[in-house]
């Protein structure tokens, strides 16, 4: 027992010597979280930078469709606009003949219409035009009147004005009369 308790009593210098080399160790230790705390805050810098970035480009992003949308409001009329001027330039010319004729007033109006067909059918304006005996439709057709008919009832008997749609979009619909329940 003896012998234990020198041999604890010899190896408490051995502790003792060894906790100034632990103290003297920590400093060993030290630029190694230096060096960690630098890389961390040079990967934090890095990340900044890119979020940075990254937020400017998605400002730069909403910026430019914000200009894109308003262009497209501001201009979404001008290929019709382009198709609509030759019509108006034919209008024009018609009313600057001195002596007209029937026939050429009548040719200058079918040339007229054809290029505001033309016109119609480039911007995808589309008519409404349904035929007696086609079922009403009221997504597309008002009907104004109910008359006694020898057709089936809520059917078109005659068309008053022809409607019109832009694309699937209706823009006026067709005024109809209906037939009438018998």
């Amino acid at each position: 027992m003896q012998d234990q308790e020198n041999q604890e009593v010899s190896n408490q210098p051995e502790a003792d010597a060894a906790a100034p080399a632990a103290a003297q160790g920590a400093p060993a230790t030290e630029p190694g979280l230096e060096e960690q705390l630098s890389a961390t805050e040079a990967k934090l810098a890095e990340m900044h930078d890119a979020f940075m970035r990254a937020k400017a480009e998605a400002d730069n992003i909403r910026r430019r469709a914000q200009e894109d949308v308003s262009k497209a409001h501001k201009f979404a009329i001008e290929s019709f606009a382009e198709a609509m001027v030759p019509v108006r330039d034919s209008l024009e010319m018609a009313l600057k003949v001195e002596a007209p004729t029937v026939e050429s007033i009548k040719e200058g109006v079918e040339m007229t219409l054809k290029q505001l067909t033309a016109a119609f059918e480039k911007n995808r304006l589309v008519e409404v035009m349904p035929q007696p005996g086609d079922k009403l439709d009221p997504n597309k057709h008002q009907a104004v009147a109910v008359v006694p008919a020898d057709q089936e009832a809520n059917t078109v008997v005659t068309v008053l004005q022809k409607g019109y749609m832009i694309a699937d979009r209706l823009l006026r619909p067709a005024i109809v009369t209906a037939a009438a329940p018998k």
